[in-house]
Formats: C-alpha cells, structure tokens, sequence
C-alpha cells in the first residue's frame, strides 16, 4: 500500500537532509585547495561533483516537477555530465567552492517548497514522489563517488568513522541454488530506476555461489602463489590490460618485507585478513576466481542467490526480506570507512544462507550492461541507456559508502572491467559438478 501523500513527504524530505548533510560533510572535511584540485584523472573535482547535485536538483526538481524559472541557466553546460568528461572538468570556468555552496543551497529552498506543493501523484515523475527519490539517490551516488575521490588525495587522513564490529565466518563456504525460475527485477519498487525495470521471469540451472565475499586473506594467496605473474588465470584483454598498467595487488596495496599494507583514507595499515578484498577490476576477479578453479556469477545468479526464497518461491527486496536495511543488516551508509569483516552481518544473509550480499563492497558479475527484456528508458535516456553495450561490466550489491536510499537487491551498477577505484570486490560461483547432488 502506498502511504499518505504527507507521510511520503516527511520521508523526502528526511532523505533529503540526509543525503545533503553526507555531501557537506564530505566537502567542509578539506580545504579549498583540496576542493578545486583534480585528485584522479579518473575523478572530477570536489567542487564539481557539489555544483553537479545542486544542477541535477534544479533541472529535475525545481524547474521541472516545479515549474520554477531557472536560477543559473548559464552554468547548465557546466555541470552536464556527458558535455564534459571528468579529466576535463578541471579546466572549466567552475562556481567556486563559496559560490557552489550558496548556489546548492538557494536550490535546496526552492525544492523544498516544490515538495510542499507536489500531489506526489498522477503524473508519472511525480507519483509516490519518483522525483525526488531519483535525485535523493543521485546526490548519494555522488556522496560515493565523493567518498571514493577522498581515498584517491594524498596527505593526512580528514575522513574519521568507528571500526565495524568483529566477527568470524562459520557458515559453509558455498551455498547451492537450486535450478528453476525466478523473478528478476521489479515492476513494484517506486523509485527503482529505469534499468531495474521490468520485473521478468529467469531460469537457471543450478549453481554454487561463494556465502560470503573474496577475503583480502584468500585474495593475497592468490597473489603470492604468482597469479599476476601467470596468463594461465587470465582472459586475452585481462592479461593485456594487466601487463600494460603493470598489476601486482589490489589498489592501494604495497608490500613491505613479508607483510601487504595498503593505504585507506590516508592511514597505512596491513591489511586486515578476514575483510572483503576491495579496489580490484573485473579482470582481476576472474583471474582470481579461475585460479580458485571457479568462476564470477552472473548478473541473475547474483540477483536469484540474493532475493529468490525457496519457501514461498518469491523474489524478496532485499536478502532479508521486504523491510528496509538497518544496522544489523548490512554494511552501508558511511557508518564505517571500511568493509566489515565476513560473517559480520548474520541478520542479514538471504533464505539461502548467502551473507553480505549488500553492502561492503561492489561484487562484478560476469555480465555485460544491457536493458532488460521490455525496458522504457525514463525520465531520460542518459541515464541507463545510452550506456548499454560496450565493454560495461555489472557490479551489484552496493559498498560500504552506499546509502541505502541508493541501493537495493535490484539496483544495478556498471562500469568499465579495468576501473578499481570503486569500492568494488567480488564472490565467485561454480558450476555443479558431475555427481553432486542438488536435490
């Protein structure tokens, strides 16, 4: 059932403060200097990414939803994401970083008010609010790759979170999944994005897939028996691509004597065995996973072993079930600037016994980024489909730095197989081998 129009916009309202107070946090935590600076040709500045949420918001939510006149028409082509690419942002006639924050919040007023006199309902981008759940989720996916930015500059750490609880794994190491259908996607969440959509029946024959992530610990077995040193593990592309940026670890990973360290946040530490590998491409994982005589699963295995419930033969929303993330669910939000350790999160695991699917860290999959059967692109096409196709590799589940207003077991994410700046990882899967059982 749908909730009360007021109800609904207490909700977005919460949603917004919270994601605005999470994109302010991340940019007063520098100095302007910081702000402007491009930290990775990979990343725009700071003081982009800020202006970009406050244009989104504007173009969507006051101008549109709104109906207001446009407050900074002259900067539109600044902030347009597919005008300019993120190593060229530096060069532009940028707001600063004074301006950019008076600008963001004079938008901020004004959508306010827009949400004061919305119906949030009847039309299509105003019903159940779609609106402002999409640019709710926009600034957060911005927070992440603000957050991801941070881990990129150097000097002392100015991002501070408390450690995530400890814990040990003592589940099985793999979870079979029967064969059979399941409903991918969804046709029901409101503010689900368009490639989510539609919901559509997928069969599959059964598989095993990993209960929890790839750990640093297994991970660096990999590394030290050789693996980047050995073609035997990779794809043609994947050992070009490994050969010619010269890998030897995850990012941010260096060995000193017998020990990996790697650097989080400007602090340098070993690292911790028992915690989700993080900050390696898609060639990676497969390499690894083919070393562990393994495979990545595939965007539906992914999506069946996360959301399928073998009792009552539906998809749920989340592994858990149908409410919504808390603490005791999965790693998200910012809580910690680290992925938990493997079994932190029992509460969590999905009616197949299958834990941290969400949160931690961005698993790949071993699927390329295509619309699903049925797909409408809306409100715009920028957004998923002119994406589709190309070398796009899936990745799922969300990190530790997703809000949860930002990610859900349908949500989809994609990127190129070489990038690892992300917070992204990955569990393998297998197929059920001659003679086992899988009844």
């Amino acid at each position: 059932m749908s909730p009360e129009p007021e109800q609904l916009r207490g909700r977005v309202a919460a949603l917004l403060e919270r994601s605005r107070a999470r994109s302010t946090a991340l940019t007063d935590a520098v100095d302007e200097g910081d702000l402007v600076a491009q930290h990775s040709p990979l990343m725009s500045p700071l003081v982009w990414d800020l202006a970009h949420i406050g244009s989104q918001e504007e173009l969507w939510l006051v101008r549109d939803v709104g109906g207001r006149a446009p407050l900074r028409p002259e900067i539109d082509g600044l902030y347009d994401a597919f005008r300019h690419s993120r190593s060229s942002r530096v060069s532009l006639p940028l707001l600063t970083p004074a301006e950019a924050r008076t600008y963001v919040a004079e938008v901020r007023d004004k959508a306010l008010d827009v949400l004061e006199r919305s119906p949030l309902r009847g039309r299509r981008l105003e019903e159940e609010g779609f609106a402002f759940g999409m640019i709710v989720q926009h600034e957060q996916q911005h927070d992440e790759t603000m957050l991801a930015t941070h881990q990129l500059r150097t000097g002392s750490p100015v991002l501070h979170a408390p450690e995530p609880s400890a814990a040990s794994w003592t589940g099985p190491r793999e979870v079979l999944v029967p064969a059979g259908e399941f409903v991918q996607g969804t046709s029901a969440e409101p503010w689900a994005l368009d490639n989510e959509r539609p919901a559509h029946a997928v069969a599959l024959p059964a598989y095993w897939i990993d209960a929890h992530p790839v750990t640093n610990g297994e991970y660096s077995a990999f590394v030290e028996d050789g693996g980047y040193r050995d073609p035997r593990w990779w794809s043609e592309e994947g050992w070009a691509h490994r050969t010619a940026e010269g890998l030897v670890a995850p990012q941010f990973w260096e060995k000193a004597g017998d020990v990996w360290w790697r650097r989080r946040f400007g602090v340098e530490e070993p690292v911790p065995a028992d915690e989700p590998v993080m900050h390696v491409c898609f060639h990676e994982a497969a390499a690894y996973a083919r070393w562990a005589g393994k495979r990545l699963p595939t965007e539906a295995e992914w999506e069946k072993a996360a959301r399928w419930d073998p009792g009552t033969g539906r998809s749920r929303r989340f592994p858990w079930g149908d409410s919504e993330p808390t603490e005791r669910h999965a790693n998200l939000g910012q809580r910690h600037l680290r992925p938990a350790p493997v079994g932190a999160y029992p509460e969590g695991a999905s009616p197949l016994g299958v834990a941290q699917l969400m949160g931690d860290v961005w698993e790949w999959c071993d699927s390329g980024w295509h619309p699903y059967p049925g797909f409408e692109a809306f409100p715009y096409k920028e957004y998923s489909e002119v994406f589709f196709g190309g070398d796009y590799k899936v990745l799922r589940g969300g990190s530790f730095g997703s809000d949860p207003s930002a990610v859900r077991a349908t949500f989809r994410n994609w990127d190129h197989p070489i990038r690892r700046q992300i917070f992204s990882g990955f569990r393998c899967a297998r197929d059920v081998g001659p003679g086992e059982a899988v009844g």
